[in-house]
């Protein structure tokens, strides 16, 4: 839940970039290009394939008991 507010949220910023006046300010776009657009991209990769990214997790590490270990 609180990814998909923080995917929602920081798309407003680059909504600004693309059609207001955020582009021809220097920090703004900067902001906007180096930190707001790569978290969104990050957070989407996330809504789309996280639960697959968990599943593959959680079998790496249920495969490593004990008993496995020993041998």
């Amino acid at each position: 839940m609180i990814i998909r507010w923080m995917h929602i949220l920081l798309s407003i910023p680059v909504i600004g970039y693309i059609y207001g006046p955020v582009a021809h300010l220097h920090y703004a776009a900067n902001a906007v290009r180096w930190v707001f657009f790569p978290i969104i991209v990050l957070t989407g990769f996330w809504l789309w394939k996280g639960h697959w990214l968990k599943r593959l997790w959680r079998q790496k590490f249920s495969q490593k008991t004990p008993a496995n270990i020993l041998s």
